[in-house]
Parts: C-alpha cells; sequence; structure tokens
C-alpha cells in the first residue's frame, strides 16, 4: 500500500519514527544523513505535532534562537525583542518549514494502533496498513495523554470540565466563572490570560513558585545540559538548582503586575453548580479547566508489555539515554529527563536524537555485516 508517495507496507523499512512533531524531526534530521531507509508516521493531518493542538495564546519558555532543533534557528520575530517568546503559531509554522525545508518523509495522517516483535524487528499495526521495521524510535510526546481528573463529585457537577489539552483560549469563557487547577506553567498561563475576561479563581495544590525574569527556558537547558555532562563523564550531578517552577513569560507577568494573578488553595470537591472550597464554603461556577500534566503516549507499546504503572518504560541506561531496557531496538524519544535530558523541549530534543540514530546505525550495521 502506498501514503504520501510512499511505498508504505510493501517493504522492509530499516527505521520507523512514530510522531512528526518536535522529536520525530529531529530523530530525521539525523536519519535523513545515515544511509538508512526511514519513515516518519504521524497522526496528525499537518505539521506541527501537539503545538496544533495548544491554545492560541500560548508561549514558549524561551526566545527564538532557544526554540530550535538542530541544523536551522527558529526565525526571530523582527518587530519584537530579542528575548521575546515565540507563540504557539510561530511554533507551528517553524515546525512546518522544517519539516519542508530538510524533505523529511512524513506520512500524515497514519496513526499507530500497536507495535508487536517480529523476529529481531517489529510489526506495526497502523491505520494505513501493516509496516515492517528493523528498529523503531517512537517519539509521540504526552500531549494526547492528559492526566485524568479524580477529584470527588465530578460525576455530580453540571458545568463544563475540561483539561488543558483541549483549553480553547479566552473567548469561549467571557464573563463566566473559572476555576483554572494547577500550578505549573500552563495553569498560570491559562489563569492570566482568562483574568481579563471572566472572573478566575486560580486553583493550586501547592503555593506556585514563579522565575526570577532573568530565568527562562536557557537556564533550565543549561541545568539539565550540566547534568547531562556530569553523568557522561562518569561525575555524581549536582543536584538541581530550584529557583521556582513558572516562566515569566510576558502574559504572566503583567497578570502578576496588575495584582490578578493569585492562586488558593485547591478546592475540596465539586457540587452539581461548582465546587466547595476548603473552608466549607460553596460556590458556584461555570467552568473548571484543569491543567495538570501529562502522561507519555505509549499506548501502542502495550502488546510489548514494557509499560509500567507509572506509564513509563524501563531503559537501558539511566544516564539519559533513549534504548529501552529488553535489549530490542526500540528507542524512546521526547518524552522528558528519563529518556534524555531536556528532551521534551525543542532545544534539548536534539541531542537525544543525534546519540539515537547512531545506537540505531551502529546496531543495524552489525546486524548487516
Amino acid at each position: 500500500m502506498t501514503a504520501g508517495g510512499h511505498d508504505l507496507t510493501s517493504q522492509v523499512w530499516d527505521v520507523v519514527v512514530i510522531g512528526g512533531g518536535q522529536a520525530g524531526l529531529a530523530t530525521g534530521f539525523y536519519l535523513r544523513r545515515s544511509g538508512l531507509r526511514f519513515v516518519i508516521l504521524d497522526e496528525q493531518s499537518a505539521p506541527g505535532g501537539a503545538w496544533q493542538r495548544a491554545w492560541p495564546s500560548l508561549r514558549l519558555f524561551s526566545p527564538a534562537q532557544w526554540s530550535s532543533l538542530p541544523g536551522w534557528l527558529m526565525p526571530r520575530d523582527r518587530d519584537a525583542g530579542a528575548d521575546e517568546y515565540p507563540t504557539r503559531d510561530q511554533t507551528i509554522a517553524y515546525l512546518a518549514e522544517y519539516e519542508r525545508r530538510y524533505a523529511l518523509p512524513v506520512i500524515q495522517p497514519v496513526r499507530v494502533e500497536a507495535i508487536r516483535r517480529a523476529g529481531e524487528g517489529f510489526v506495526l499495526e497502523t491505520s494505513a496498513g501493516a509496516v515492517q521495521a528493523r528498529a523503531v524510535v517512537s517519539a509521540t510526546g504526552t500531549w494526547a495523554s492528559p492526566v485524568a481528573v479524580d477529584v470527588p463529585g465530578r460525576g455530580t457537577y453540571r458545568g463544563r470540565v475540561l483539561h488543558s489539552a483541549d483549553y480553547p483560549g479566552r473567548d469561549a469563557f467571557i464573563g463566566q466563572r473559572v476555576v483554572v487547577v494547577g500550578g505549573g506553567n500552563s495553569g498560570a498561563q491559562i489563569a492570566a490570560e482568562l483574568a481579563d475576561c471572566a472572573d478566575v479563581t486560580w486553583a493550586t495544590r501547592e503555593l506556585p513558585t514563579f522565575l526570577p525574569e532573568y530565568v527562562d527556558g536557557r537556564y533550565l537547558f543549561e541545568q539539565a545540559t550540566a547534568r547531562y555532562k556530569a553523568i557522561q563523564e562518569g561525575r555524581t550531578p549536582d543536584p538541581p538548582r530550584s529557583l521556582g517552577d513558572i516562566v515569566m513569560v510576558p502574559p504572566v507577568r503583567a497578570a502578576l503586575a496588575r495584582g490578578v494573578l493569585h492562586a488558593e488553595p485547591m478546592f475540596t470537591r465539586f457540587t452539581a453548580d461548582g465546587v466547595e472550597w476548603p473552608d466549607g464554603r460553596a460556590e458556584a461556577v461555570d467552568a473548571v479547566i484543569f491543567a495538570i500534566g501529562f502522561r507519555p503516549a505509549l499506548r501502542h507499546l502495550a502488546p510489548l508489555g514494557l509499560v509500567d504503572a507509572r506509564g513509563r518504560v524501563a531503559m537501558a541506561s539511566d544516564g539519559g539515554g533513549t534504548r529501552v531496557a529488553d535489549a530490542i531496538p526500540l528507542w524512546l524519544v521526547g518524552y522528558g529527563d528519563w529518556t534524555g535530558f531536556a528532551s521534551a523541549t525543542l532545544i534539548g530534543v536534539g541531542r537525544s536524537a543525534r546519540a539515537t540514530v547512531e545506537e540505531i546505525i551502529q546496531l543495524l550495521n552489525s546486524r548487516s555485516a
């Protein structure tokens, strides 16, 4: 069967990459110079990966030059300052052009339902048919697997409940009473945006902490790099220095300056028309938005029996390596520090992608010798 101009199901691919977002594209960047036959399968209908599903006003945590994949810096908005944080749409445009610029073989939309062992390689059950591969890189990220809401009374509440993964932007909540749950960057950005148009309460389980204005994703990447180098050199890395959790992107900084962004302790339960707070006070609310994070999107690995109760996979190396522990030709790229330091970031994933492709080349060449 052909898909996207590629003869997908009638040959054995050296490498199949699952996911066409930032991790898949970074892996493709290095694979294109390897001489291996590879393809990238992406369930999205257009370039941009999970960024397509983010809310319109979302901003990155680092300036453009610190938010780039290997080989090509993200273009900077000439009308913005040097430290301006790129928007969602700028990020999608960058990823789409990156895919085109390097002629990466992304096939869309193809959904990978399951992966099964087949000799020394795999058979992937996909929406386009069975695909054979000598090696597989899973780069599906986390956006498709939001953490489930688990609060007493959820079934009785008649209002709107949604996860930040489905937050459509401010216009859907103008004039409403809204509770935003979550003390991280997403919760802060959404609460800051809605503060201009709705009656918003920001609820967190712990008091949120803000990074100093001079600290953003650049500093966080440098921390991860220092830990990576220490482990590579056989040294014990210094514990990460915590300065806070929330990056002071412009909307958050502006909301704090106006005094409209402050957190309340998490409510204890839902009621039929709202929530009940720790002091016993009941409040009617129209919507509750949970910005409580994501789990690795690894459902396609279920037949391999590798995913543990935390939703993770044991890795061959505890030093940020990407190959799974079971000595099979499967690598995980872009899921966070457990699969490569800073690998869930645009600038950090390139390092994991390069190391992954080097390992794949070595393994496949040794099998062909």
